[in-house]
Protein backbone atom coordinates (compact mmCIF):
# COMPACT_ATOMS: atom_id res chain seq x y z
CA UNK A 1 0.00 0.00 0.00
CA UNK A 2 1.56 3.27 -1.16
CA UNK A 3 0.62 6.64 0.31
CA UNK A 4 1.51 9.91 -1.41
CA UNK A 5 1.13 13.07 0.67
CA UNK A 6 0.79 16.07 -1.63
CA UNK A 7 1.52 19.59 -0.38
CA UNK A 8 0.58 22.61 -2.52
CA UNK A 9 2.88 25.42 -1.38
CA UNK A 10 3.31 29.08 -2.25
CA UNK A 11 6.08 31.00 -0.49
CA UNK A 12 6.15 28.68 2.52
CA UNK A 13 9.90 28.65 3.17
CA UNK A 14 9.37 29.14 6.93
CA UNK A 15 7.01 26.18 7.41
CA UNK A 16 7.41 23.67 4.57
CA UNK A 17 10.30 21.81 6.25
CA UNK A 18 8.41 21.24 9.51
CA UNK A 19 5.31 20.13 7.54
CA UNK A 20 7.33 17.52 5.64
CA UNK A 21 9.21 16.30 8.71
CA UNK A 22 5.96 15.90 10.65
CA UNK A 23 4.50 13.46 8.10
CA UNK A 24 4.58 9.95 9.62
CA UNK A 25 6.60 7.67 7.35
CA UNK A 26 5.36 4.50 9.06
CA UNK A 27 1.61 4.90 8.57
CA UNK A 28 1.71 2.86 5.32
CA UNK A 29 4.02 0.32 3.73
CA UNK A 30 5.45 3.12 1.57
CA UNK A 31 5.06 6.85 2.11
CA UNK A 32 6.16 9.51 -0.39
CA UNK A 33 5.99 13.29 -0.07
CA UNK A 34 5.08 15.37 -3.12
CA UNK A 35 5.42 19.16 -3.05
CA UNK A 36 3.64 21.28 -5.65
CA UNK A 37 5.54 24.56 -5.78
CA UNK A 38 2.95 27.08 -6.94
CA UNK A 39 5.35 29.64 -8.39
CA UNK A 40 7.08 30.50 -5.10
CA UNK A 41 9.63 33.30 -5.22
CA UNK A 42 11.28 32.44 -1.90
CA UNK A 43 13.25 29.35 -0.81
CA UNK A 44 10.29 26.97 -0.59
CA UNK A 45 11.85 24.48 -3.03
CA UNK A 46 15.26 24.47 -1.35
CA UNK A 47 13.73 24.01 2.10
CA UNK A 48 11.49 21.19 0.82
CA UNK A 49 14.49 19.42 -0.71
CA UNK A 50 16.50 19.69 2.52
CA UNK A 51 13.53 18.40 4.54
CA UNK A 52 13.32 15.22 2.45
CA UNK A 53 10.56 15.76 -0.10
CA UNK A 54 10.56 12.78 -2.49
CA UNK A 55 9.32 14.76 -5.50
CA UNK A 56 8.83 18.44 -6.26
CA UNK A 57 7.00 19.85 -9.25
CA UNK A 58 7.07 23.60 -9.91
CA UNK A 59 4.96 26.14 -11.75
CA UNK A 60 6.82 29.03 -13.39
CA UNK A 61 4.25 31.44 -11.92
CA UNK A 62 1.59 31.36 -9.23
CA UNK A 63 -1.55 29.66 -10.57
CA UNK A 64 -3.64 29.13 -7.45
CA UNK A 65 -5.28 26.37 -5.44
CA UNK A 66 -7.14 24.44 -8.11
CA UNK A 67 -4.30 24.11 -10.69
CA UNK A 68 -1.85 23.11 -7.93
CA UNK A 69 -4.25 20.49 -6.59
CA UNK A 70 -5.00 19.18 -10.09
CA UNK A 71 -1.29 18.82 -10.91
CA UNK A 72 -0.64 17.17 -7.55
CA UNK A 73 -3.41 14.65 -7.99
CA UNK A 74 -2.18 13.70 -11.46
CA UNK A 75 1.44 13.40 -10.31
CA UNK A 76 0.48 11.33 -7.25
CA UNK A 77 -1.35 8.89 -9.51
CA UNK A 78 1.69 8.73 -11.80
CA UNK A 79 3.78 7.89 -8.71
CA UNK A 80 1.57 4.85 -8.17
CA UNK A 81 -0.35 6.08 -5.12
CA UNK A 82 -2.97 3.78 -3.62
CA UNK A 83 -3.97 6.53 -1.18
CA UNK A 84 -3.48 10.27 -1.64
CA UNK A 85 -3.50 12.77 1.21
CA UNK A 86 -3.65 16.51 0.59
CA UNK A 87 -2.42 18.93 3.23
CA UNK A 88 -1.31 22.56 3.31
CA UNK A 89 2.23 23.88 3.45
CA UNK A 90 1.59 26.40 6.24
CA UNK A 91 1.59 23.89 9.11
CA UNK A 92 -1.97 24.53 10.27
CA UNK A 93 -2.88 20.85 9.86
CA UNK A 94 -1.20 18.34 12.16
CA UNK A 95 0.71 15.85 10.00
CA UNK A 96 0.59 13.23 12.76
CA UNK A 97 -3.16 13.05 12.21
CA UNK A 98 -2.64 11.52 8.75
CA UNK A 99 -2.92 8.14 10.48
CA UNK A 100 -6.41 9.07 11.66
CA UNK A 101 -7.30 10.54 8.26
CA UNK A 102 -6.46 7.41 6.24
CA UNK A 103 -7.82 4.87 8.76
CA UNK A 104 -11.35 4.74 7.21
CA UNK A 105 -9.73 4.04 3.82
CA UNK A 106 -7.36 1.37 5.14
CA UNK A 107 -10.24 -0.60 6.66
CA UNK A 108 -12.30 -0.22 3.48
CA UNK A 109 -14.98 1.98 5.02
CA UNK A 110 -14.58 5.11 2.86
CA UNK A 111 -13.36 6.38 -0.51
CA UNK A 112 -12.93 10.01 0.49
CA UNK A 113 -12.10 11.29 3.99
CA UNK A 114 -12.39 14.92 5.08
CA UNK A 115 -10.62 16.36 8.09
CA UNK A 116 -13.22 18.43 9.93
CA UNK A 117 -11.92 21.44 11.82
CA UNK A 118 -15.33 22.36 13.21
CA UNK A 119 -15.76 18.89 14.73
CA UNK A 120 -12.17 18.96 15.96
CA UNK A 121 -10.12 21.63 17.74
CA UNK A 122 -9.59 25.05 16.21
CA UNK A 123 -6.70 26.91 17.82
CA UNK A 124 -7.56 30.10 15.96
CA UNK A 125 -9.59 31.21 12.94
CA UNK A 126 -10.42 34.84 12.01
CA UNK A 127 -14.10 35.64 12.52
CA UNK A 128 -14.68 36.58 8.86
CA UNK A 129 -13.15 33.29 7.73
CA UNK A 130 -15.24 31.37 10.27
CA UNK A 131 -18.47 32.98 9.05
CA UNK A 132 -17.52 32.44 5.40
CA UNK A 133 -16.71 28.81 6.12
CA UNK A 134 -20.10 28.24 7.76
CA UNK A 135 -21.98 29.79 4.84
CA UNK A 136 -19.99 27.93 2.15
CA UNK A 137 -20.34 24.65 4.06
CA UNK A 138 -24.10 25.10 4.37
CA UNK A 139 -24.47 25.72 0.61
CA UNK A 140 -22.12 22.84 -0.28
CA UNK A 141 -24.15 20.55 1.99
CA UNK A 142 -27.30 21.39 0.03
CA UNK A 143 -25.66 21.04 -3.38
CA UNK A 144 -23.76 17.83 -2.64
CA UNK A 145 -26.41 16.13 -0.53
CA UNK A 146 -23.71 15.10 1.97
CA UNK A 147 -24.05 16.39 5.58
CA UNK A 148 -20.57 17.90 5.61
CA UNK A 149 -19.49 19.95 8.63
CA UNK A 150 -16.39 21.56 7.09
CA UNK A 151 -16.45 21.74 3.29
CA UNK A 152 -13.49 24.13 3.14
CA UNK A 153 -10.96 21.85 4.81
CA UNK A 154 -7.90 21.12 2.66
CA UNK A 155 -6.84 18.19 4.85
CA UNK A 156 -8.35 15.22 3.02
CA UNK A 157 -7.59 11.72 1.79
CA UNK A 158 -8.64 9.84 -1.36
CA UNK A 159 -8.43 6.29 -2.57
CA UNK A 160 -6.78 5.79 -5.95
CA UNK A 161 -10.14 5.00 -7.51
CA UNK A 162 -11.70 8.14 -6.04
CA UNK A 163 -8.84 10.29 -7.37
CA UNK A 164 -9.32 8.82 -10.84
CA UNK A 165 -12.96 9.91 -10.83
CA UNK A 166 -12.29 13.51 -9.76
CA UNK A 167 -12.02 16.04 -12.57
CA UNK A 168 -11.22 19.49 -11.20
CA UNK A 169 -12.41 22.04 -13.76
CA UNK A 170 -12.36 25.18 -11.61
CA UNK A 171 -9.44 27.59 -11.88
CA UNK A 172 -9.44 28.88 -8.30
CA UNK A 173 -10.37 26.33 -5.61
CA UNK A 174 -11.02 22.60 -5.55
CA UNK A 175 -12.52 21.95 -2.11
CA UNK A 176 -16.22 22.28 -2.94
CA UNK A 177 -16.02 20.86 -6.46
CA UNK A 178 -14.31 17.61 -5.42
CA UNK A 179 -16.84 17.06 -2.63
CA UNK A 180 -19.80 17.68 -4.96
CA UNK A 181 -18.33 15.34 -7.58
CA UNK A 182 -17.55 12.57 -5.09
CA UNK A 183 -21.07 12.70 -3.69
CA UNK A 184 -22.61 12.75 -7.16
CA UNK A 185 -20.57 9.71 -8.24
CA UNK A 186 -21.80 7.75 -5.23
CA UNK A 187 -18.43 7.54 -3.48
CA UNK A 188 -18.46 6.91 0.27
CA UNK A 189 -17.42 10.07 2.15
CA UNK A 190 -16.50 10.24 5.81
CA UNK A 191 -15.38 13.02 8.12
CA UNK A 192 -12.91 12.77 11.02
CA UNK A 193 -12.24 15.49 13.60
CA UNK A 194 -8.83 17.16 13.30
CA UNK A 195 -6.71 19.81 14.95
CA UNK A 196 -6.39 23.20 13.26
CA UNK A 197 -3.47 25.32 14.40
CA UNK A 198 -2.89 29.04 14.38
CA UNK A 199 -0.58 30.26 11.63
CA UNK A 200 1.81 33.20 11.56
CA UNK A 201 0.95 35.88 9.02
CA UNK A 202 -1.69 35.74 6.30
CA UNK A 203 -2.62 32.87 4.04
CA UNK A 204 -0.65 33.01 0.80
CA UNK A 205 -2.99 30.65 -1.02
CA UNK A 206 -6.08 32.68 -0.09
CA UNK A 207 -5.08 36.35 -0.27
CA UNK A 208 -8.58 37.78 0.24
CA UNK A 209 -11.53 36.13 1.99
CA UNK A 210 -13.97 38.18 -0.12
CA UNK A 211 -12.26 37.21 -3.37
CA UNK A 212 -12.28 33.60 -2.21
CA UNK A 213 -15.99 33.75 -1.29
CA UNK A 214 -16.90 35.25 -4.67
CA UNK A 215 -14.98 32.72 -6.75
CA UNK A 216 -15.81 29.74 -4.53
CA UNK A 217 -19.48 30.72 -4.76
CA UNK A 218 -19.21 30.58 -8.54
CA UNK A 219 -17.69 27.09 -8.32
CA UNK A 220 -20.55 25.86 -6.12
CA UNK A 221 -23.15 27.41 -8.43
CA UNK A 222 -21.59 25.75 -11.49
CA UNK A 223 -21.49 22.44 -9.62
CA UNK A 224 -25.22 22.66 -8.90
CA UNK A 225 -25.94 23.66 -12.48
CA UNK A 226 -23.91 20.77 -13.90
CA UNK A 227 -25.32 18.05 -11.65
CA UNK A 228 -28.87 19.41 -11.25
CA UNK A 229 -29.58 21.15 -14.58
CA UNK A 230 -33.31 20.41 -14.71
CA UNK A 231 -34.11 21.94 -11.31
CA UNK A 232 -31.70 24.84 -11.97
CA UNK A 233 -33.21 25.93 -15.28
CA UNK A 234 -36.79 25.05 -14.32
CA UNK A 235 -36.40 27.22 -11.21
CA UNK A 236 -35.13 30.15 -13.27
CA UNK A 237 -37.78 29.61 -15.92
CA UNK A 238 -40.55 29.47 -13.34
CA UNK A 239 -39.33 32.78 -11.88
CA UNK A 240 -39.65 34.51 -15.27
CA UNK A 241 -43.05 32.93 -15.96
CA UNK A 242 -44.41 34.03 -12.57
CA UNK A 243 -43.03 37.53 -13.11
CA UNK A 244 -44.74 37.61 -16.49
CA UNK A 245 -48.04 36.48 -14.98
CA UNK A 246 -47.82 39.21 -12.32
CA UNK A 247 -47.44 41.90 -15.00
CA UNK A 248 -50.04 40.10 -17.11
CA UNK A 249 -52.63 40.22 -14.33
CA UNK A 250 -52.60 44.01 -14.57
CA UNK A 251 -53.22 43.85 -18.32
CA UNK A 252 -55.96 41.24 -17.87
CA UNK A 253 -57.80 43.27 -15.22
CA UNK A 254 -57.65 46.38 -17.42
CA UNK A 255 -58.98 44.39 -20.40
CA UNK A 256 -61.86 42.98 -18.36
CA UNK A 257 -62.83 46.52 -17.30
CA UNK A 258 -62.35 48.39 -20.58
CA UNK A 259 -62.20 45.70 -23.27
CA UNK A 260 -58.91 47.10 -24.62
CA UNK A 261 -55.20 46.66 -23.87
CA UNK A 262 -53.85 49.70 -25.74
CA UNK A 263 -53.38 51.66 -22.51
CA UNK A 264 -51.29 48.85 -21.03
CA UNK A 265 -49.31 47.93 -24.13
CA UNK A 266 -45.86 48.14 -22.45
CA UNK A 267 -47.01 45.79 -19.67
CA UNK A 268 -48.51 43.43 -22.25
CA UNK A 269 -45.27 43.32 -24.24
CA UNK A 270 -43.26 42.75 -21.04
CA UNK A 271 -45.64 39.95 -20.01
CA UNK A 272 -45.17 38.11 -23.31
CA UNK A 273 -41.42 38.65 -23.20
CA UNK A 274 -41.04 37.32 -19.63
CA UNK A 275 -43.19 34.26 -20.32
CA UNK A 276 -41.24 33.49 -23.51
CA UNK A 277 -37.96 33.80 -21.61
CA UNK A 278 -39.32 31.52 -18.88
CA UNK A 279 -40.51 28.85 -21.29
CA UNK A 280 -37.22 29.04 -23.23
CA UNK A 281 -35.24 28.64 -20.01
CA UNK A 282 -37.31 25.59 -19.03
CA UNK A 283 -36.69 24.12 -22.47
CA UNK A 284 -32.99 24.73 -22.00
CA UNK A 285 -33.25 22.78 -18.74
CA UNK A 286 -34.64 19.75 -20.60
CA UNK A 287 -31.78 19.94 -23.11
CA UNK A 288 -29.22 20.32 -20.29
CA UNK A 289 -30.69 17.28 -18.53
CA UNK A 290 -30.20 15.25 -21.71
CA UNK A 291 -26.60 16.47 -21.89
CA UNK A 292 -26.16 15.45 -18.24
CA UNK A 293 -26.76 11.85 -19.30
CA UNK A 294 -24.10 12.24 -21.98
CA UNK A 295 -21.71 13.68 -19.39
CA UNK A 296 -22.17 10.59 -17.21
CA UNK A 297 -21.13 8.43 -20.14
CA UNK A 298 -18.14 10.69 -20.90
CA UNK A 299 -17.06 10.72 -17.25
CA UNK A 300 -17.16 6.92 -17.13
CA UNK A 301 -15.11 6.69 -20.35
CA UNK A 302 -12.57 9.21 -18.96
CA UNK A 303 -12.33 7.26 -15.71
CA UNK A 304 -11.67 4.00 -17.53
CA UNK A 305 -9.08 5.64 -19.81
CA UNK A 306 -7.21 7.18 -16.88
CA UNK A 307 -7.33 3.91 -14.98
CA UNK A 308 -5.95 2.02 -17.97
CA UNK A 309 -3.24 4.65 -18.54
CA UNK A 310 -1.94 4.49 -14.97
CA UNK A 311 -2.14 0.69 -14.89
CA UNK A 312 0.01 0.52 -18.04
CA UNK A 313 2.52 2.96 -16.51
CA UNK A 314 2.64 0.88 -13.34
CA UNK A 315 3.20 -2.34 -15.31
CA UNK A 316 5.99 -0.69 -17.33
CA UNK A 317 7.77 0.36 -14.13
CA UNK A 318 7.66 -3.23 -12.94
Amino acid sequence: MKLVVMIPAYNEEKTIASVIQEIPRDCCEEVKVLVINDGSIDKTVQEAEKAGADKIISFKKNKGLAPAFRAGLQTALEMGADIIVNTDGDGQYNGNEIRKLIEPILVGRADFVLGSRTNGRIEYMPIEKKIGNRIATFITRIVSGFPVSDAQSGFRAFTRDCALRLNVMADYTYVQETLIQASHYGLVIEEVPIEFRRRDGHSRLISSIWKYAKRAGGTIARGYRDFHPLSTFFGLGLFFVLAGLIFGSKVLLAYLKTGIVAGNLPSAVLTVLLILIGVSTMTLGIIADILKTQRKVQDEILYRLKKLEYEIRSDNKL
